[in-house]
């Protein structure tokens, strides 16, 4: 389901959602003309992500906060399962990020322009030349800015739960900008917005942190190798204790 069948789907099924997007959407889009550091919007999209869970239902516990720092900057990897990935990173991972979404999110009626004011960076599809500068320009930001980044490097929700193949890019934006990669697993949230669906169902939801991996002595070259390691982690993170 693309993005903007969906905030049709949801317009039926969850309106409460639709009202606080859009007015979340709203009084980030007045915030941003005097908020030069983007906190402020970080907060706002925080809360709005928190409203978004509890309307849902949805109850999120969160494994290894204590491996990351308020104050640090990073590349967070997670899998992903559904749309509901990015409000349940958002409003459990404290520190100040940015996200690589798709460009489809970028025109969906106030949550597209909260994500362009907020400085979030839209990811060109099947054009390699425009997604190396766009990677180039988000290690930039996270580097000068000192800000940190959610990639999900399988290019789009895993449509049966599987964790597709990794791109590259996270490796990248990581060695680049010279900070830690740090692998995130996910669990539940397939079940609470399923690929294709906009009906949400409440349910648990647990997000677990793994241990950063350091890049600060990493080249490019190191990317592959990088990558393989960071999905060999998050797999076993979103997979622990699951039934076999």
């Amino acid at each position: 389901m693309k993005p903007v069948s969906l905030l049709r789907s949801l317009l039926i099924t969850e309106p409460l959602i639709i009202v606080a997007t859009i007015v979340f959407g709203a009084i980030s889009l007045t915030v941003s003309f005097f908020d030069p550091t983007r906190h402020k919007q970080n907060a706002i999209a925080r809360a709005w992500a928190r409203v978004l869970l509890a309307v849902s239902r949805v109850k999120v516990r969160v494994e290894g906060l204590e491996k990351i720092k308020e104050d640090g900057s990073y590349v967070f990897v997670s899998n992903h399962l559904s749309y509901m990935d990015t409000p349940v990173a958002l409003a459990n991972i404290p520190v100040q990020f940015r996200f690589l979404a798709k460009r489809g999110l970028f025109q969906i009626p106030f949550m597209g322009w909260h994500l362009a004011r907020a400085g979030h960076i839209p990811v060109p599809r099947g054009d390699a030349r425009a997604a190396v500068k766009t990677m180039t320009l988000a290690a930039q930001v996270v580097r000068e800015q000192k800000i940190s980044l959610l990639i999900f490097p399988e290019g789009g929700r895993s449509r049966k739960g599987e964790m597709r193949p990794f791109m590259e890019g996270a490796a990248y934006i990581a060695i680049r900008a010279g900070v830690p990669l740090v692998p995130i697993g996910l669990q539940g949230t397939r079940e609470v917005l399923p690929y294709g669906s906009g009906n949400i169902r409440g349910g648990p939801v647990i997000l677990r942190i793994g241990d950063p991996i350091p890049t600060n002595e990493a080249t490019l070259r190191d990317r592959v190798h990088l990558t393989e390691l960071l999905r060999e982690r998050i797999i076993k993170l979103a997979e622990q204790n699951l039934p076999t």
